[in-house]
């Protein structure tokens, strides 16, 4: 079997599902699971509504519509018959999620937001099976919800693997074509949990496990993987050959074309994965496989954006040392946050932060407690793999330089904005 996994901006409007079905003819579409995404930024557009629910402001029904029209725009453009079972089954999913918000009792941000951002690629998904299965390419939809199980951290979530292989190996059909979501699994008690933002490519991964899968392909609006994000470096290049290694380090990075769990399951089972354009299925791309090297050999630039420099310090300047950075590690774990990059002297240790669920308020108050405490909110964090010179000399002008760091392979710079 194959695996294809579609993102949102390849499904953003009609001509784009119209693509899906012309890359499928390209490739061939039987043995093959199709990962699609949420439509466009329909993710950030439920986001909002969860934040309105929230806020109990009274723009959440116009917010509701708001997308019901953008996804009814594009069923009208690709069915002609107004009869079309899909638009009965998008019908219904839109009053599920005005069902949801007026049964739910939850104050969790996080439980309510997996609740109803998953929406986003049940919609999608529909759209797709049943335009597909018009232009006869037959295939099954399936809810992902019902085969990659889950724990209860929401927006998060750990893959229970056994039980997930389990329902995979009974459930999907080898021979066929199958059309499932991105994003979205269940836990035992059927809620649903989505495993991180951008989490549809570690879907394709999981799938791909446990089907023992050919290959994984992702299907975006690049070439392939390229030695920068192309909208925030100039004269970037395409990547032909990356290993796993190198690309599990890109993705750890910030590299976003790759989710960073993608790779590792893949790389369990030499499954090869290949980043490739859907506006050019016949391009090269890139291909991620054991062993080969980096080809082109050369500097990879990456940015992570809106991060937190933190620095702290003993209040009665003693040394930091391993019982102190261990306390600190372990409230960062508690409360979510990532740590990028770490640096520490004697009497000092600074980390650069991603607080992807605004849970640094909290944090704050309790290392004010015990630690002298000094930060900078919305600084950027640049990283060069396999740097020169040249490189770095070219990063760093005109920047206000915070932090940076060289080892042997990378270099890292926190900078404000």
């Amino acid at each position: 079997m194959r695996v294809f996994k579609f993102g949102g901006a390849s499904v953003k409007d009609a001509n784009a599902v119209k693509n899906v079905a012309k890359v499928l003819k390209a490739t061939g579409f039987s043995e093959l699971l199709i990962i699609v995404s949420a439509m466009g930024k329909t993710t950030n557009a439920f986001e909002k509504i969860v934040d309105s629910y929230l806020d109990k402001t009274i723009k959440t029904k116009s917010l509701i519509q708001d997308v019901y029209d953008y996804h009814h725009k594009i069923v009208e453009e690709l069915f002609e018959s107004k009869q079309h079972p899909v638009f009965n089954k998008i019908n219904n999913l839109f009053k599920d999620i005005e069902t949801t918000l007026a049964r739910n009792k939850s104050t969790q941000y996080d439980f309510i937001y997996d609740q109803i951002v998953g929406y986003g690629e049940l919609i999608s998904t529909v759209i797709v099976s049943e335009y597909l299965n018009d232009q006869e390419f037959k295939n099954e939809w399936l809810d992902a919800r019902d085969f990659i199980k889950t724990d209860d951290a929401y927006r998060d979530a750990a893959v229970d693997w056994e039980i997930t292989q389990q329902n995979i190996t009974k459930k999907v059909n080898r021979k066929g074509l199958s059309v499932t979501q991105g994003f979205i699994g269940s836990n035992k008690n059927n809620f649903t949990t989505t495993l991180g933002r951008e989490g549809s490519d570690y879907t394709a991964g999981i799938f791909a496990y446990c089907l023992n899968a050919e290959s994984v392909s992702i299907w975006k609006d690049v070439p392939g993987v390229l030695n920068g994000d192309p909208r925030v470096f100039e004269n970037t290049k395409l990547l032909s050959h990356v290993s796993y290694e190198e690309a599990i380090e890109l993705a750890f990075f910030g590299a976003s074309v790759i989710h960073p769990k993608t790779i590792q399951p893949l790389q369990r089972k030499e499954i090869p994965l290949y980043v490739k354009s859907f506006l050019n299925p016949s391009g090269k791309g890139t291909s991620v496989k054991k062993g080969q090297p980096l080809d082109p050999y050369m500097p990879c630039y990456i940015v992570k954006k809106n991060q937190i420099l933190l620095s702290l310090s003993s209040l009665d300047f003693s040394f930091i040392v391993e019982d102190n950075i261990s306390e600190v590690f372990k409230l960062f774990h508690q409360h979510h946050i990532k740590v990028d990059l770490i640096q520490n002297s004697a009497i000092s240790f600074s980390v650069c932060l991603d607080d992807k669920f605004n849970h640094f308020e909290p944090l704050l108050q309790l290392l004010k407690a015990k630690f002298k405490v000094t930060y900078n909110m919305g600084v950027s964090l640049f990283t060069i793999r396999h740097f020169t010179d040249k490189a770095i000399q070219s990063l760093e002008k005109n920047k206000d330089i915070l932090l940076k760091q060289i080892t042997r392979e990378t270099y890292q710079m926190v900078a404000k904005d």
